[in-house]
């Protein structure tokens, strides 16, 4: 009798595992990409606005993917990017919403 309550109580602990650890897997699973995208969104003045842009940044990352090439970009402007000085020249180069004047 032990022995199968014991097995019964085992089983759902087994569940919550394997669940946490695949949400855990996919939370960790954004390329960088997408969170320049989350962090230009972070620049948004209230939620409203924010949570419409990072809707709009999921829709566009199902839809386009993501390449090898544009990962690494996204992966060094994610170093300089910063949303206090996006306003300016130097800030919308950084945060690749402009390109560097020649």
């Amino acid at each position: 009798m032990w022995g199968i309550l014991r097995r019964s109580m085992f089983r759902p602990r087994i569940a919550v595992g394997v669940f946490l650890t695949a949400t855990l897997a996919l939370a960790g699973c954004k390329g960088n990409c997408r969170k320049l995208s989350e962090r230009l969104c972070d620049c948004q003045p209230n939620s409203y606005l924010k949570d419409d842009c990072n809707r709009r940044a999921a829709n566009e990352e199902s839809r386009v993917g993501a390449k090898t090439t544009d990962e690494a970009v996204c992966g060094n402007l994610l170093n300089t990017c910063d949303c206090h000085t996006i306003g300016t020249p130097e800030g919308k180069v950084a945060c690749g919403l402009a390109r560097k004047p020649p």
